[in-house]
């Protein structure tokens, strides 16, 4: 029999994933969160503390339990319960009005119909399985029958519920949708995988699909997928799933009983019915359906439309020929589907389509061009990435003179020469990439591009290693890496060297004024002057410029040191976690690789750079230069007092005096820790003009409130009394 403080945490537990549940419910479906951050955490760490205490208790639903801790070993292949079948598709309204003279044909006599137009999102079909409401199994498509169960990973998506918001659910419930990536986010990772020296992702559905497959879904979590659903099926445990499928394959809804069993328990107003007070009324429509999932936790496209007529669907159609490209993710067209469900049911399926929906795509955001002619870019980890250089060509409202070709294999495999009329590819912030060559206009006497075998920049061979596409420049003393590597480092969220430009570096490289970022603080305004067109001034700007870098944070600094895979988040855990270059350099690599959203690569990377001696050596000469090597906290800690120690601060408003990052430096440096929310654990919170929430919410808790005048008292009377 259960104590009753194991009672008391059950009661407490059930009450905290409700809350957790509903205001994500309202942030990520919704858009309208109710619950404030800072609330939101404290219930969050409540639950992670329950749940330790009582791991029993701990539930698939829980929202602690959408990140898994261990990395899967391998995705296994599933068959799916219900195939997902292929659209369709139409390429312009005249191929749409042919579909719907052939379904009309099937059902000539009904007279009045209408259709749901929904954006065809370009991203991943995933199938997702709920077993009494919880989330059992998450799929790829696979071939439609098959496909990947990689349920770890599907439940880091945020906007997929881990429990359906449904009292006493049918037993089992199979949702499918499609997940994507937004661009901004897509942009994102691509800029993070280009500053740690990875290959760029050629589109948001490439690198979705990527995603979906990582086995460590603490990778996935980082990565911040979406996820629209768009088709509902219930499966009735009387009939079977077998039975079902020998009937003809795919219906959305098999019976209008099985879809009673769900809207009895689903209200409109996205808030979870007891029975009694439960709508009772059955979905007919396609509609209805999309409706209802909202409701059950999803989030669904708000630009559906319904359309009864087929201009009413062209408008639609070119309505969002321009308006998409305003969207936040991309979309290639429309799916078409008839609204009523009995008449879905009544059309069937063909062998291979639903004969009661249709894709009508938009045309490729494609344009042919000719080759002008191919060369490779060595950048700043030695990777040499193939360019195909362009006659110009109008794009996406844009002029494209040249797109990557990604690596060696993507060569081979296009067969592309100089000469060769292309068609060039570009979407949103997508990078221009080569589609195809169209061979049948390839002049006379071309030969097939081959890869170097040597680097253009230092002659030295290059190297692909096993498993790799890239092929690499391994010398150190290479050129161009150098002037990369100089670039990364200058670059703004490294160490901000103001004026020190491309233009800039290429000459202190090419007269062989610095050889690794540590010769930049050698420079001095007389060697700078020999440099073209760089007078006394400017010499002794970019002389001020590196000279302040040298106060950049010990995170800024590791990012800016260049070590493979190291972007700049990674960059700020590991200083988190590693307050000084020394503790980083000792780590073994199962230590790094401890380090939530680090893992086995990027553990091995630092390793083995710190193992090279050349690189032991910019680390003493960069200690010599004075470049921070340490944390705050540690520097702090060490040569200082540290009379705030153990206290928690928050500042909201606009301070009189210190900008808010200078009021946070001198906080670290007295030994505090500044946070961004308000919390019971908060000691104080500085208070300047226009204070917002924060405040209200100090006052609520009753936190004690400084002035930026208060604040430097404190540390100035507890200092006093430092020994």
């Amino acid at each position: 029999m259960s104590s009753t403080p194991e009672l008391a945490a059950r009661s407490r537990l059930a009450e905290l994933r409700k809350l957790l549940q509903k205001a994500s419910y309202e942030y990520y479906v919704l858009d309208a969160p109710t619950m404030p951050d800072s609330v939101y955490d404290q219930l969050y760490r409540e639950l992670q503390n329950l749940e330790q205490q009582y791991p029993e208790l701990i539930t698939p639903d829980s929202p602690t339990q959408r990140v898994g801790e261990k990395a899967a070993t391998r995705f296994t292949s599933v068959q799916h319960n219900i195939p997902l079948y292929s659209l369709e598709n139409a390429f312009n309204l005249d191929e749409f009005a042919s579909w719907q003279e052939r379904w009309r044909r099937v059902a000539p006599e009904v007279e009045s119909f209408e259709y749901v137009c929904e954006l065809k999102i370009d991203g991943n079909a995933l199938a997702l399985t709920y077993e009494q409401g919880i989330l059992v199994r998450g799929a790829t498509r696979g071939d439609g029958m098959t496909g990947e169960e990689i349920t770890q990973n599907v439940k880091t998506i945020r906007s997929i519920p881990l429990r359906l918001n449904l009292e006493n659910p049918p037993s089992i419930v199979e949702v499918r949708g499609e997940a994507f990536l937004e661009l901004d986010v897509f942009k994102q990772i691509n800029q993070e995988r280009e500053q740690s020296g990875e290959s760029l992702f050629a589109n948001p559905r490439n690198a979705t699909a990527g995603t979906l497959r990582q086995l460590d879904s603490r990778v996935v979590a980082k990565r911040r997928l979406a996820f629209f659903a768009y088709t509902l099926h219930v499966v009735d445990e009387a009939m079977g799933v077998e039975n079902r499928e020998s009937e003809g394959g795919e219906t959305l809804q098999d019976t209008e009983a099985q879809l009673s069993l769900l809207t009895t328990f689903a209200s409109p107003q996205h808030t979870v019915l007891k029975p009694e007070h439960a709508t009772r009324q059955t979905p007919q429509t396609q509609w209805d359906c999309l409706e209802l999932l909202q409701n059950m936790g999803f989030k669904v496209n708000p630009h559906r439309q319904l359309c009864r007529s087929l201009e009413e669907v062209a408008a639609y159609y070119d309505r969002w020929s321009t308006e998409r490209l305003q969207l936040p993710y991309l979309t290639d067209g429309v799916v078409v589907k008839l609204n009523s469900l009995t008449l879905q049911e009544r059309l069937g399926f063909t062998q291979k389509f639903p004969r009661w929906a249709i894709a009508l795509k938009y045309p490729a955001e494609e344009a042919p061009t000719v080759v002008e002619t191919i060369d490779v870019n060595v950048g700043r980890t030695g990777a040499v990435t193939p360019m195909a250089f362009l006659r110009p060509v109008q794009l996406a409202g844009t002029t494209v003179s040249r797109a990557t070709l990604h690596n060696a294999d993507r060569v081979a495999e296009l067969d592309i020469r100089i000469g060769d009329t292309v068609v060039v590819r570009k979407a949103g912030e997508i990078i221009p990439e080569v589609v195809r060559v169209l061979p049948e206009l390839r002049p006379e006497a071309t030969q097939p591009y081959q890869m170097p075998t040597h680097c253009p920049e230092c002659g030295q061979p290059l190297i692909r290693e096993t498993g790799e596409a890239v092929i690499r420049c391994v010398n150190s003393s290479c050129p161009a890496i150098l002037r990369k590597a100089i670039e990364h480092w200058a670059s703004r969220d490294a160490m901000d060297i103001r004026g020190l430009g491309e233009k800039w570096v290429q000459q202190l490289v090419d007269r062989n004024l610095i050889h690794t970022v540590a010769d930049l603080y050698d420079l001095t305004v007389e060697l700078l002057m020999q440099i073209d067109r760089m007078g006394q001034k400017s010499a002794q700007n970019l002389v001020d410029a590196i000279d302040q870098s040298k106060h950049k944070p010990w995170a800024r600094v590791l990012y800016g040191l260049g070590i493979r895979h190291i972007g700049s988040v990674n960059a700020q855990v590991l200083a988190d976690h590693f307050p000084t270059v020394e503790a980083l350099a000792a780590a073994e690599i199962e230590t790094v690789a401890s380090v939530y959203g680090i893992g086995t690569e990027i553990a091995q990377s630092v390793h083995q750079w710190f193992r090279v001696p050349a690189n032991q050596a910019l680390i003493e000469r960069l200690r010599s230069a004075g470049v921070q090597l340490a944390g705050e906290s540690h520097r702090s800690s060490a040569l200082e007092p540290q009379p705030l120690k153990g206290k928690v601060f928050v500042i909201t408003g606009t301070l009189p005096n210190l900008t808010r990052d200078e009021a946070k430096a001198l906080i670290q440096k007295a030994g505090g820790k500044v946070t961004s929310s308000v919390s019971a654990k908060t000691s104080y919170v500085v208070v300047g003009a226009e204070a917002g929430s924060k405040l209200a919410k100090a006052e609520e808790l009753g936190i004690t409130q400084l002035t930026e005048a208060d604040l430097q008292k404190l540390i100035a009377s507890l200092e006093e009394r430092s020994p």
